[in-house]
């Protein structure tokens, strides 16, 4: 039976809260910021086809982002300042990352397992691809700050700069183009967005 509840877990996603640390207007879930997630990652991978002669693909791309935190469902949301203090912890936190993929796979048929796998890890066939769900993730979390700053909480301002720093720092053409093309409009109100119709 234990081979049966994958998506029974899976729904427990909206239960796990994003941004432990912070004091939050809007609580976020990793449901949710998987599948905003997915939405940027996919059109990151058409940037890459379009725009930078990449050859990758973008629903493959999506789907990966949609089950890039998935293992949080066992390990919870462990907060980045903590999960990077240092190289001790990183490399514990990986240990345990590694043992919910594990769960997270005994929870399906074992028919099945081989092809969600690299869905919970990265690996080197698809390493193009996770790099741009990498740059989602960061630009997921940006705009979360950006949401968070816009309703007068000052709390993730220094988040803010330091999130917009690692992606700048990630070098990613894709994630410049959504940074330039996008993110301006997260700052508009929905009349601002009405008002062009």
């Amino acid at each position: 039976m234990k081979e049966m509840q994958f998506f029974a877990i899976i729904s427990r996603m909206k239960y796990i809260n994003r941004w432990g640390l912070m004091r939050n207007t809007i609580n976020e879930n990793i449901s949710e910021h998987s599948l905003e997630t997915a939405f940027i990652a996919h059109v990151l991978a058409l940037y890459r086809n379009v725009r930078f002669g990449g050859n990758v693909s973008p629903e493959r791309c999506a789907l990966i982002a949609m089950y890039h935190d998935v293992t949080e469902i066992i390990t919870g949301d462990l907060p980045t300042p903590i999960k990077y203090y240092n190289a001790e912890i990183k490399a514990e936190y990986d240990k345990v990352e590694a043992m919910a993929e594990k769960k997270m796979l005994s929870y399906l048929p074992s028919d099945l397992r081989e092809h969600y796998r690299p869905l919970f890890g990265k690996t080197d066939e698809e390493s193009e691809l996770w790099k741009l769900v990498k740059a989602a993730d960061k630009l997921s979390a940006l705009i979360k700050c950006i949401e968070e700053r816009q309703m007068g909480n000052t709390d993730f301002s220094e988040a803010e700069k330091s999130t917009l720093k690692a992606i700048h720092e990630m070098a990613l053409p894709e994630a410049e183009e959504f940074i330039r093309e996008f993110l301006p409009s997260y700052l508009l109100t929905l009349d601002d967005i009405n008002a062009d119709e």
